[in-house]
């Protein structure tokens, strides 16, 4: 049976802290973004430099959120439980994911009536194709992005910045913390459609009462997107 979470408290100086490390994540992003000239590389995902750079930034992002979160009860903190009903919770999650999809698609669909913008192209982390030659690589890097990235990215928005935000309501717990996480990704054309996931993932979180749906819901998210990229699906 699972314990009652304490009465709600606000923590305006670990929420201060919190906004000023995710908006120098966003500024980083974008100061990133602009730096590279708008390009990346079509074959990150078959780099093993992809893979140790992303697994150091994680490292330091997760190092980061333990600090904020010091002295906080760990457990209600990044909702680390059991949701009450597994198979209520999956359910949620396919339902939120085919929302994404179907979401995406439109916006999409809105984008191609203004020209030839892309916005899976735009982050530039899905390969164009198979490349059997370099299969290590990529499964280092497939696992850091379904595994590693869901993990540290939902304890950062959903887990630490829904705790700290929830006490002035899960309607700005949900939209700040999605929106946030959209702007991280450093993008302006797929920010929308980044944006509208993390808001998605947040409300799961806030139905389900755990962080874990949203993670299973990321990284499939993420991981459907390299299968179907590297199988030419995509």
């Amino acid at each position: 049976m699972q314990e009652a979470p304490p009465p709600e408290r606000r923590y305006p100086g670990k929420l201060t802290a919190w906004l000023v490390f995710v908006s120098a994540l966003a500024l980083l992003g974008y100061a990133a973004r602009l730096g590279a000239g708008g390009d990346t590389p079509d074959d990150l995902a078959y780099r093993w430099s992809s893979s140790v750079a992303a697994i150091v930034q994680y490292g330091l992002m997760l190092g980061v959120l333990l600090l904020i979160a010091r002295g906080l009860p760990r457990r209600d903190t990044f909702a680390l439980r059991r949701p009450r009903s597994w198979g209520r919770a999956l359910g949620l999650a396919a339902l939120a994911l085919l929302t994404i999809y179907l979401a995406s698609f439109v916006y999409e669909q809105a984008l191609s009536l203004f020209g030839d913008w892309s916005p899976t192209d735009e982050q530039g982390l899905v390969p164009n194709g198979w490349d059997s030659s370099r299969a290590a690589p990529f499964v280092a890097f497939f696992l850091v992005v379904t595994l590693v990235a869901p993990a540290v990215e939902e304890l950062t928005y959903r887990g630490l910045g829904v705790f700290l935000l929830q006490p002035w309501g899960d309607v700005v717990a949900i939209v700040l913390t999605g929106l946030l996480f959209g702007a991280a990704h450093g993008l302006v054309v797929a920010l929308p459609v980044l944006a509208f996931f993390g808001i998605v993932v947040a409300w799961l979180r806030v139905r389900t009462d755990s962080i874990y749906p949203g993670m299973v819901l990321h990284g499939a998210f993420n991981g459907i997107a390299l299968v179907a990229a590297v199988s030419g699906a995509a």
